[in-house]
């Protein structure tokens, strides 16, 4: 009973981090529409591809039995996520496209590092341990990302920027692989998924208290540089409501902001 309870959450943790790994497909069809990055990051992009490649391969049979689940979502993961960073350096201005390449070598250095190292220098559950505390590491990174969103909510008392189906898979998918590790007794995909958990959860509870100002302080939350980019923002963002009612208000607004600011 104990070994299908596991197989059924592995699966739905599947389900859900492949949602998760698919949810910035918009991002990146705007950015191919319009040629260009915009104020878009590469970088969690480059930090997921990481912790998908180290995930991979910490569930390999001759790394840690009885993990495949967690091999075939962060095998899929880093193909998505690979593909994410090719189209990033695409469209990217050749600044931003040289700063990638340069991090897209410390990810893959670090993956061909943990390989080599495991593979030449360990064997049996000193293999297991070293491969599980750099996924583990990179794993806490991932799930810690959406820390400055939550900071921006608290911050304007809007949840414009966090939405509330992400975060709840967030908190789903953390959750579903804390009890894979839970009835596995390991403790590589529990501490990192537990955080994960808790963090998803972090994220639905500020939803619940800040839900009714949606959209109420949305321009605020780029205001900590000064008082005049905020009211510069405010300006743009009517702007585009006017004009457009545009999709994806947030990176349009920054991208008018530093044309307005220009002139």
């Amino acid at each position: 009973m104990e070994h299908i309870a596991r197989f059924f959450f592995g699966v739905s943790g599947n389900v859900i981090a492949l949602f998760l790994f698919l949810s910035p497909v918009v991002t990146f069809w705007r950015i191919i529409r319009k040629r260009s990055t915009e104020d878009f990051s590469g970088v969690p992009y480059n930090m997921t591809l990481l912790n998908c490649l180290l995930s991979a391969w910490y569930g390999l049979p001759f790394v840690s039995p009885n993990n495949i689940l967690v091999t075939t979502i962060n095998g899929t993961g880093s193909l998505i996520e690979a593909i994410y960073v090719v189209i990033f350096l695409i469209f990217a201005e050749r600044r931003i496209r040289l700063r990638m390449l340069g991090l897209l070598g410390i990810v893959t250095s670090i993956f061909a590092a943990v390989v080599l190292i495991s593979l030449l220098a360990l064997h049996g559950n000193g293999r297991k341990i070293f491969c599980g505390l750099a996924a583990t590491i990179f794993s806490i990174c991932m799930y810690a990302s959406p820390l400055s969103i939550m900071r921006l909510v608290i911050k304007t008392k809007s949840v414009e920027f966090m939405p509330f189906l992400l975060s709840l898979s967030v908190f789903l998918c953390g959750t579903s692989w804390f009890i894979y590790g839970l009835l596995g007794r390991d403790p590589f995909i529990i501490i990192p998924n537990g955080c994960g958990s808790v963090l998803g959860l972090a994220q639905l509870v500020l939803y619940a208290i800040y839900r009714k100002n949606k959209g109420a302080a949305a321009p605020a939350g780029k205001g900590e540089a000064a008082a005049a980019e905020v009211e510069d923002a405010k300006k743009v963002a009517a702007a585009v409501e006017l004009a457009d009612a545009a999709n994806n208000k947030v990176a349009d607004t920054v991208a008018d902001c530093k044309v307005a600011s220009q002139v």
